[in-house]
């Protein structure tokens, strides 16, 4: 882990593409401005743990549950009856 120290106003850059700026601190607070790409991802802790969470809780979703509440959903379109014929030794229906 890198310790730095910085003042209000100077900046932390990190692999050429994400700009860390002291904004403002004060006894125990800090606040900062992060200037990055669009594709690269920035939570708080305590917003990624509960994602994490989320996840494996989905990871716990069995099959037959799927099925269940599939079977809630309203159905929109009318059950249709399939009907198989047999050909008999002519090749006929």
């Amino acid at each position: 882990m890198l310790i730095l120290s910085r003042k209000n106003g100077q900046k932390i850059i990190i692999n050429d593409e994400i700009e860390i700026t002291i904004l403002d601190s004060k006894n125990d607070n800090c606040k900062i401005a992060i200037n990055a790409p669009k594709d690269v991802k920035i939570y708080r802790e305590e917003v990624y743990q509960q994602i994490q969470d989320a996840n494996k809780q989905s990871d716990n979703v069995s099959l037959e549950a799927l099925g269940n509440l599939s079977g809630l959903m309203p159905s929109n379109k009318a059950q249709k009856k399939v009907v198989i014929k047999k050909k008999n030794d002519n090749n006929e229906l």
